[in-house]
């Protein structure tokens, strides 16, 4: 895996750096520093030295409530209510547990054939409009079920609120993908950005996303990890497997910035569930 690209600050910026630190500010005020003033995080990061756990203690943004595992890091096996969940990998810098045998082989064919005849090219939510838009970064097809709409995706939603400790009526409706070879979605943060226009009309469905589950359908040939880029993470598809990775603050501090990387030979085809804070109207 490749090394973060580093990025020197400009010349005005290595400036004020050294003099605020002549004064005796350290990295958590000159990190907030930079981010009020428009760097991004990870720049903040790099010029300041601090690692992403840091940097959150720096950041004054409300931390709210997330779903996580019970049991996620000191047992094997998690209780997912109709069926046994492994965790096999957990991570703190940012929050991710990598589930094995969320769904069974049949559980992911039935959902792909349930889902291939209403498949369309994926949107993303617009924060400038709160409305729905085409996106160049994300090319994958896709379609939405219906919160309950099936009995499977019923029982697909009651095994995660079991194994997360998250109402039902908090999640999305479940969206399935596809991607082709080729296809991708560049990285990017599932919570809803506080500075955009847009953000307020769709908080008032739910609030903001707390939580994400991406569920690996089938296995593409080649490519097609899930990628976290601050963690120098990759989580690659395995049918039935899942990576979760929640995200209690609405900021890059969080260190949820993900990816779904190319797909360099065959399909790759994933159930994605997103969790709110509230009630998902």
């Amino acid at each position: 895996m490749s090394e973060p690209i580093r990025i020197d600050p400009p010349a005005s910026v290595a400036q004020w750096l050294q003099a605020q630190r002549a004064a005796g500010f350290e990295g958590p005020a000159l990190y907030q520093s930079l981010r009020e003033a428009g760097w991004d995080h990870l720049s903040a990061c790099q010029w300041t030295g601090l690692t992403p756990a840091a940097a959150s203690e720096a950041v004054s943004v409300h931390e709210r409530p997330v779903p996580w595992p019970q049991g996620a890091g000191s047992q094997v096996w998690l209780d997912g209510g109709d069926r046994q969940v492994q965790a096999l990998a957990v991570m703190r810098e940012p929050n991710v547990i990598v589930l094995g045998q969320l769904l069974d082989a049949q559980e992911c064919q039935e959902l792909i054939e349930q889902a291939r005849p209403r498949l369309s090219r994926s949107l993303t939510v617009s924060v400038k409009t709160g409305g729905q838009e085409e996106n160049a970064d994300r090319t994958s097809q896709g379609m939405f079920f219906e919160r309950g709409e099936t009995e499977l995706i019923a029982r697909i939603e009651q095994r995660l609120a079991h194994l997360l400790g998250w109402p039902i009526e908090n999640g999305e409706g479940l969206q399935i993908l596809c991607y082709g070879p080729g296809a991708q979605y560049k990285p990017h943060y599932d919570y809803f950005d506080p500075k955009e226009p847009g953000t307020p009309t769709i908080l008032r469905r739910g609030g903001q996303r707390v939580a994400t589950v991406v569920i690996y359908l089938n296995e593409p040939t080649a490519g097609g990890a899930t990628v976290f880029p601050d963690a120098q993470f990759e989580c690659l598809p395995v049918r039935g497997n899942a990576v979760f990775f929640n995200y209690s603050r609405p900021d890059p501090s969080s260190g949820s910035l993900h990816a779904g990387a190319p797909v360099i030979e065959g399909q790759k085809w994933i159930a994605t569930k997103w969790l709110r804070e509230a009630r998902f109207e």
